[in-house]
């Protein structure tokens, strides 16, 4: 690797980039290891107090530290999570601690330094043609290399491979370093190389990469072939397959410098925050509101699946099913709303209800949860979830007269698809629930679609306390329990 150290020089303008060797000398241009470079640009980073991650929510204080840490020690390093849990936009957000462009030798397949050529072809080069050997510049999103491990991953698709077309066209013996293909690791030199789900790679092509960080160089097909790669090595994995025992060679363990523990978010704020980034909600159609307490509602749903014993704990909960309930969610409050002529999106439970398909294929269940059912198992989330948010709003004991109603032999159905004003004027019927709204804070004059939303979620905590009953079509009414006695 390169033993350069010196300061980074500073970027050149585009209309002033060398073109050739003796040029890109002149202008004093000094090659740092790429490590050395993201170390730098890192340094420059935190003394001007520039965000790391943006858009990368809930790990300032734990995993963007031990990254900084990694990184300003020069080390390789693996980020250990479930799914979901930023692992890959973390990787790919390396390369903005690059340089904005480098340059190489023109032509060359694995990024030539032009001072110090690995390549046979850069070598020649530089012999030939000396201090007019063509530079090209090459941007840095082109210095990040990508693999997504799978068993069928060769020694050569990661290292190389000989090509005997290449030998035929040029006229090169097979041995020639000229007749080398090379694969994706070479291709990344002075640049970062990320594999994703490292323990899926199988134990030789592991020992390729082992070689390539203990070493400094690759083996293409037993030839003796030197290539001191100048690269950043980092890698993702799912703790249950990262262990001692595990999938994973031990002298590549070993040579990784930092394990790093990647999680959920670990409060519904932190949760909340990252689903209002990232799903899909204002679609340049009609606006759309969602409650706060409905969002809350969504968040909990993934929250309760973590724990639920019944779900998979090794395959873990991502964070994409939020995202993906709160899109679903406002696609039927929006259809309710183009249906019937309302002016604006207000999502209800009743539409979380809706967004069944959304939760079923993000969970992985354990035997007791497939005797169940997964839609089962994703209502009884949604009636905890619903719980949850109606303990933190309102005091049980003080909708005796709400519960009295239904006791009494009081039905309400709310339909699916009733508009918002049809909809609030039977929730009005039901004595002592606008009481318990304008208790809560969540009644708005001249606004029955928020008021709805907030009347069903006090209606489904009710039900959640199993103090009135919920039934199929949006009906809610006395208690199975208490009609029973």
């Amino acid at each position: 690797m390169h033993s350069f150290h010196q300061p980074a020089s500073p970027p050149m303008p585009s209309a002033s980039r060398p073109p050739t060797l003796g040029a890109l000398r002149a202008a004093g241009y000094r090659p740092r290891s790429v490590k050395t470079e993201l170390r730098e640009n890192l340094v420059a980073k935190l003394r001007r107090g520039e965000p790391l991650f943006p858009g990368v929510v809930g790990y300032d204080d734990s995993v963007v530290p031990a990254i900084v840490n990694a990184v300003l020690a020069r080390h390789h390093f693996i980020l250990l999570g479930l799914r979901g849990q930023a692992k890959t936009r973390i990787l790919r957000q390396l390369v903005e601690l690059l340089d904005a462009e480098m340059p190489v030798l023109a032509g060359s397949e694995v990024n030539d330094d032009p001072f110090a050529p690995i390549s046979k072809y850069g070598r020649l080069l530089v012999e030939e043609a000396g201090e007019d050997a063509p530079i090209a510049w090459v941007a840095r999103a082109s210095r990040y290399v990508e693999k997504l491990a799978t068993p069928d991953v060769t020694v050569a698709d990661l290292i190389g491979d000989l090509d005997p077309i290449k030998a035929a066209r040029g006229g090169h013996l097979l041995s020639d370093e000229l007749t080398i293909h090379f694969g994706l690791l070479p291709r990344a030199n002075r640049g970062i190389f990320a594999v994703n789900e490292l323990p899926d790679l199988a134990g030789k092509v592991q020992v390729g990469l082992f070689n390539v960080m203990q070493e400094g160089d690759v083996q293409i097909k037993g030839y003796p072939v030197r290539l001191p790669l100048d690269v950043l090595l980092v890698f993702s994995a799912n703790p249950e397959d990262y262990t001692a025992r595990g999938k994973i060679i031990t002298p590549l363990k070993d040579r990784i410098g930092a394990e790093i523990l990647t999680h959920y978010p670990r409060s519904t704020e932190e949760a909340m925050a990252i689903t209002r980034q990232e799903a899909w909600v204002e679609r340049g159609g009609l606006p759309v509101e969602v409650p706060p307490f409905l969002a809350e509602l969504v968040e909990r749903i993934a929250f309760l699946a973590r724990v639920d014993k019944r779900v998979d704990k090794r395959s873990g909960v991502s964070q994409r099913m939020p995202i993906s309930v709160l899109e679903t969610v406002v696609s039927n409050a929006e259809r309710r709303a183009l249906a019937v002529g309302e002016p604006r999106v207000v999502p209800r439970v009743s539409d979380v209800h809706a967004a069944l398909p959304a939760m079923t294929g993000k969970m992985e269940l354990e035997y007791e949860g497939e005797l169940q059912g997964a839609e089962v198992v994703a209502l009884d989330l949604v009636a905890a979830a619903a719980q949850e948010v109606f303990d933190r709003l309102w005091d049980l004991d003080a909708l005796d007269e709400v519960v009295d109603h239904f006791d009494r032999g009081g039905v309400l159905r709310l339909a699916e698809t009733a508009g918002a004003e049809a909809a609030w004027a039977g929730l009005q019927e039901v004595p002592g629930l606008l009481p318990a709204l304008e208790a809560a804070e969540l009644h708005r004059a001249d606004d029955p679609a928020h008021n709805v939303a907030a009347a069903e979620l006090l209606l489904e905590g009710l039900a959640a306390h199993h103090r009135i009953s919920r039934l199929p079509g949006g009906r809610f009414a006395r208690a199975r329990a208490r009609r029973a006695g």
